[in-house]
């Protein structure tokens, strides 16, 4: 980990991820936090807070930057390539522990892959099972 220093302002970021599966959208956080911290300062710590191999962050279907926690990075290199699920009912958005292998391809060095799975979360299937 590249933070030094652990802020409070840190803390009280890295507190909205306490659920390491759970991704929550920079715009989600800048609301939750706008008492405590401005958006200014959210945007920048997440920023630094990827840098380090802290956090993740991903596109969704609507362009949203999302952030999640990381497992296993470094300030070096990020090292959790793994696919995230949204929920088109309710979306929520989450990591997934599975592994989709990122082919080799000819004269091409793929240094950053994103993967968005979507379908109906296992809340939203129980409940449309009713």
């Amino acid at each position: 980990m590249g933070i030094i220093r652990k802020t409070q302002s840190i803390t009280i970021l890295l507190n909205e991820f306490a659920d390491d599966t759970v991704a929550i959208a920079a715009t989600e956080l800048a609301k939750r936090l706008k008492t405590q911290l401005n958006k200014t300062t959210i945007y920048r710590l997440l920023s630094k807070l990827e840098d380090d191999g802290i956090v993740h962050s991903f596109l969704d279907r609507n362009g949203t930057k999302w952030y999640a926690k990381c497992t296993g990075c470094t300030t070096a290199k990020h090292a959790d390539i793994h696919p995230h699920f949204q929920c088109t009912d309710c979306g929520k958005v989450d990591c997934l522990s599975i592994e989709i292998p990122i082919p080799n391809i000819p004269n091409r060095k793929v240094t950053i892959s994103q993967m968005l799975l979507q379908g109906k979360c296992e809340h939203c299937l129980a409940q449309s099972s009713d």
